[in-house]
């Protein structure tokens, strides 16, 4: 038995005597461990058998409990590897970075699954949000991001193509590619809204059909304040958290 995992399953009550099935209770004690940080983020609970045997129940209801808080997104399996703790994102609204650096700075791996990459000229809005005329050419970037192999997003980015010399067929990170065109953005727009996912969406993130979801878009514009991107994107609502920052007004100085 691993010995990091001693806090939690001390934490485990043996006596179920709450409301409903016994497969709910027990998912109930190891989400309430978890929120109390007896297990962290990124480590793995025990094996089924473990927990069945140290709680005198069937792994049956172990299997249910696990499966429960996997669709709650508190818990993922990774094949061969176990189950773990899933890792929230918490993600700053006062800085503007790529999701590779994001995830580099959280000591994750990050990764792209290409949807599709391709040079076209501008529709209307894709015109009027960057500044272009119709003739001119635009780069459109569709992909999974993932960090630790781990769909977290999708992003649907526009560029002017010019900012990437005319080339969709960079590597994994767009930002990089635009650092090495001289058009890194350095200050952006964003919004965002909560929204339910699609069934493509959902088959993409590897989340269930109607799982919540966090829809932005983002403008990003040079420091002169040329338009540089316009990028739309789903994130996981199970993985992310935006963080906000929040002060008071300076008070104004009363009259003598």
């Amino acid at each position: 038995m691993n010995d990091t995992n001693l806090p939690f399953l001390n934490s485990l009550t043996t006596s179920f005597d709450g409301d409903g099935p016994r497969y709910q209770q027990l998912a109930r004690h190891i989400k309430q461990s978890i929120k109390e940080g007896l297990i962290s983020t990124g480590s793995n609970i025990p094996s089924e058998r473990e927990l069945a045997e140290r709680l005198d129940v069937s792994r049956v209801t172990v299997r249910k409990a696990i499966e429960s808080l996997v669709h709650e997104g508190l818990l993922e399996v990774r094949h061969g590897s176990g189950t773990f703790v899933s890792a929230r994102v918490e993600q700053p609204l006062s800085v503007l970075a790529s999701f590779s650096q994001d995830m580099a700075q959280r000591n994750c791996t990050p990764g792209s699954i290409w949807i599709s990459r391709v040079i076209g000229h501008p529709n209307h809005a894709e015109s009027i949000a960057l500044g272009l005329m119709s003739t001119e050419q635009v780069a459109r970037l569709s992909r999974v991001r993932t960090a630790n192999n781990v769909p977290m997003a999708i992003e649907r980015a526009t560029i002017n193509a010019a900012f990437i010399g005319g080339n969709a067929k960079f590597g994994d990170s767009l930002y990089e590619a635009l650092k090495e065109h001289d058009c890194l953005p350095v200050r952006a727009l964003q919004t965002m809204r909560a929204d339910i996912a699609t069934d493509e969406e959902a088959r993409l993130l590897h989340i269930p059909s109607g799982s919540a979801v966090l829809r932005t878009e983002r403008r990003s514009y040079s420091s002169e304040g040329k338009p540089i991107e316009l990028t739309n994107s789903v994130y996981r609502g199970d993985r992310y958290d935006y963080l906000v920052e929040l002060r008071t007004l300076p008070t104004p100085p009363t009259n003598m």
